[in-house]
């Protein structure tokens, strides 16, 4: 598909400043939703695969010619067949739901009558028990993995911003998909709360990753000593997220 959309293409002068990008494309004889994202400081096309596999997303710099964009993605080919072969569904959050925390599944009981969250082990295993209406399950989970996310994270830059001697000036949580953290040149943090879902090691690199930038505001090896300094377990974490991340935005806790 992808080539005969070039054949079509090739040769044909814009007409628009923003191209008609085709709605779909091909990969492994399934029908894949492409969306790209024209970004004015972009330097670089890249590529990035929605959670459970549901589209391809790309950002181009400005004015990147369809073609050239085609060509990328006939190049990386492989790489999205393969990581839509390991892609998981959407999971529609709700009673029965496994939900991982810190590293390990958790599954959702509903109890009308329960007046807060809580966490619970017995020989059944592992189980989270939510109450309130049955409609507003995923919302209370969500609610609940936040409180965690931000307990958690706030323990962590404390510690990492004791050591670089620099506190932060706020500490927020999102839901992006395409970045787990910042850092503001004035030290406010955002961070994705759903890295609370992850082992422990990956929340204490996230953390880390972004206390360093207190000191050092870029990826240069200074950034990166110090922030091995901080985490000397960082590569696994870094590693975990890259190899794994995206499995956390599967879970579908609706609007």
């Amino acid at each position: 598909m992808i080539e005969s959309i070039l054949e079509r293409w090739s040769g044909r002068k814009r007409a628009a400043p923003t191209p008609a990008w085709p709605a779909s494309v091909s990969i492994a004889d399934r029908a894949v939703p492409l969306e790209v994202r024209e970004h004015p400081t972009a330097r670089r096309i890249v590529m990035r695969l929605a959670p459970g596999g549901t589209a391809l997303r790309l950002t181009v710099p400005r004015k990147t010619p369809p073609r050239i964009v085609l060509a990328f993605l006939e190049r990386h080919r492989s790489w999205a067949e393969e990581r839509l072969a390991g892609a998981t569904g959407r999971i529609v959050v709700g009673a029965g739901t496994c939900l991982p925390l810190r590293g390990e599944p958790w599954r959702i009981l509903h109890d009308p009558s329960a007046r807060s969250a809580r966490l619970e082990r017995d020989e059944s295993g592992n189980a989270l028990r939510l109450g309130g209406d049955g409609a507003h399950l995923a919302r209370r989970a969500a609610d609940f993995l936040k409180r965690e996310a931000r307990r958690d994270l706030q323990a962590a830059v404390d510690r990492h911003a004791g050591a670089v001697g620099l506190g932060p000036r706020s500490l927020a949580l999102k839901d992006t998909v395409s970045r787990w953290g910042s850092c503001t040149v004035d030290r406010r943090l955002a961070f994705s709360w759903r890295v609370v879902m992850a082992p422990p090691f990956v929340l204490d690199y996230l953390a880390a990753h972004e206390v360093a930038h207190f000191r050092e505001m870029n990826h240069g090896p200074a950034f990166w000593a110090l922030c091995r300094e901080l985490c000397p377990d960082m590569d696994r974490g870094r590693q975990w997220l890259k190899r794994e991340g995206a499995s956390l935005h599967a879970y579908d806790f609706g609007a």
